[in-house]
């Protein structure tokens, strides 16, 4: 199955990095990763859908009340996109921003690269 790059951003967010059922959460990497994918963030460099699953259920063990909210549409160029968001509790200003970067392939995300931003 082959998403947009929009749709790819959005899903990431929501589905995957948003995603407090780990059942819900694999089943979107499955869908929207590729099997070689890639994300690179500030602490480290991680290979694999396993690795996104972990890293993802991670940081949602962490903040399981934090939700994502994009302040921009996605933005699309060629097999590339990036999406600017804040993260927080519902409600409340948020304390983390960030623009996720992607580099698709066949309709997947076969990079993710995640800048910390500064809050809006």
């Amino acid at each position: 199955m082959h998403f947009s790059i929009s749709t790819l951003l959005t899903r990431n967010l929501t589905d995957v990095f948003g995603e407090n059922d780990s059942a819900r959460r694999r089943a979107a990497i499955n869908e929207i990763f590729t099997e070689d994918c890639v994300f690179y963030e500030p602490a480290g460099v991680h290979r694999g859908r396993d690795e996104i699953d972990r890293v993802a259920g991670e940081l949602r063990a962490a903040h399981p009340d934090f939700r994502y909210q994009p302040i921009a549409p996605p933005e699309e160029l060629g097999n590339a996109g990036r999406v600017r968001w804040v993260e927080g509790r519902p409600d409340e200003a948020p304390v983390i921003a960030g623009t996720d970067f992607i580099v698709a392939r066949d309709g997947r995300i076969a990079a993710v690269y995640l800048f910390f931003d500064k809050l809006p």
